[in-house]
């Protein structure tokens, strides 16, 4: 349910986390994001690191929803960022990659307290995927 890998770039090399945790709906699981607090081991979601390859690591979060699906084919993906700009980078990741998502995935976004069928251009507060049934 755990993730680990390293981010490199002008800042150095940074370890980052991704973590898929239960939520208490029945395969629902919130994918948490964000660099590892050396000190706590967790995942701090609130530090910029500006590293010059958010490409690369959503493109590496998106790799472990594969994984993580692969192994749990019937989980709901839950994930939203710890503020707008984050949220909105997520979406235009989202946005950037649709086709190849929906080849796989079931994308949804949250506008407002509705659920709807993720569309490009439009704001979301958050986002869930499942796994397409093969």
């Amino acid at each position: 349910m755990v993730f680990e890998f390293v981010s490199e770039g002008p800042q150095g090399q940074i370890k980052k986390l991704i973590q898929y945790s239960e939520t208490n709906l029945k395969d629902f699981y919130n994918l948490g994001f964000g660099d590892k607090d050396e000190r706590t081991g967790e995942i701090d979601d609130t530090i910029i690191t500006n590293n010059g390859d958010s490409q690369k690591a959503l493109a590496t979060v998106a790799a472990t929803v594969y994984a993580f699906t692969e192994k749990y084919p019937d989980s709901w993906i839950y994930a939203t960022g710890s503020n707008i700009i984050r949220t909105r980078l997520y979406r235009m990741g989202i946005t950037n990659n649709l086709i190849e998502i929906q080849k796989d995935f079931v994308v949804y976004g949250l506008k407002g307290n509705q659920w709807e069928v993720f569309e490009k251009e439009i704001t979301y507060d958050a986002f869930l995927v499942k796994r397409k049934k093969k």
